[in-house]
C-alpha cells in the first residue's frame, strides 16, 4: 500500500466573507445552537451551491446535463497536470500556444489544473481580473480527452462577460470544471493526485469542495 507523502490543501476557507461570484448568494453562516444552553454546538450555513472553492456539474450550463450527484466519482479526482500560466496578467488568455507546451506531460493526466496564482488577490478588485482559458484550448484538451478542468481564479471563463464558451463545451461534453481553487503554487511535487470530493446534493449544478493535492512515497 501506497503512503502519503505530502498533501497540500488546494481550499479557500468558506466563512462570512468569503468572495463569490458577483450575483451569486452570499455566504451567511451563523451559530444555531450552543452547548451552554442547548447542550451541544451547531451552526446553521447558507451557502450557495458555487460558494468558495467548488465544482461545476454539466447541468450548471445545460438543463438536461448531469447534476453534481448523477455524475461518477472519477470525474472529482485523478492523476493532475500542472500548467504553469503565472505569468499571464489581468483578462489575458491561456491559450492554445500555451498548453500545447505540456503535450507530453498530458498523456498521464486526468485531470488539468491552471495555475495563475490570482487566489492571492481575494478581496481585492483584482481578483475578478483574472487570467482565463481560451476557447481554443478547452476545445484541445477535450479532444485530448481531458473531462476534468480547474483553475486557481473565481471562473475559469473571463468574469464580467456574457458568454462562458469553455463552461459550454465542457457542459456539452458531460464534463467537470473546478474553481476558486488555490495554492497550486504550492504543489512542488510531480504526478499530483488531486480529489476535490462534492457534496451529494441531489439535483444540483454544482457543490463546494474541500480539495487537496496528494504526493505519495
Amino acid at each position: 500500500m501506497q503512503k502519503i507523502k505530502k498533501i497540500v490543501d488546494l481550499s479557500h476557507e468558506l466563512k462570512n466573507g468569503t468572495v463569490v461570484y458577483p450575483g451569486d448568494p452570499v455566504v451567511d453562516i451563523t451559530v444555531a445552537t450552543v452547548k451552554e444552553k442547548d447542550g451541544y454546538n451547531l451552526s446553521n450555513v447558507h451557502i450557495g451551491s458555487q460558494s468558495g472553492s467548488h465544482v461545476d456539474a454539466p447541468y450548471h450550463f445545460k438543463n438536461d446535463g448531469l447534476t453534481v450527484d448523477r455524475m461518477e466519482l472519477s470525474y472529482f479526482m485523478g492523476n493532475a497536470l500542472v500548467i504553469d500560466a503565472s505569468d499571464k496578467g489581468e483578462f489575458e488568455k491561456i491559450t492554445l500556444e500555451d498548453v500545447k507546451k505540456y503535450d507530453r506531460q498530458m498523456e498521464k493526466a486526468d485531470i488539468v489544473l491552471f495555475r495563475t496564482d490570482w487566489y492571492r488577490y481575494e478581496g481585492q478588485d483584482k481578483f475578478f481580473r483574472h487570467p482565463y482559458l481560451s476557447a481554443e484550448a478547452g476545445a484541445y484538451l477535450l479532444d485530448r480527452g481531458i473531462q476534468t478542468l480547474a483553475i486557481d481564479a473565481i471562473n475559469l471563463d473571463r468574469t464580467g462577460g456574457t458568454k462562458f464558451p469553455v463552461h459550454e463545451m465542457y457542459a456539452e461534453a458531460g464534463g467537470l470544471i473546478a474553481e476558486n481553487l488555490a495554492h497550486f503554487d504550492k504543489i512542488e511535487f510531480d504526478e499530483p493526485f488531486v480529489i476535490f470530493l462534492p457534496l451529494k446534493l441531489t439535483g444540483v449544478d454544482g457543490s463546494p469542495v474541500r480539495a487537496a493535492a496528494v504526493s505519495f512515497e
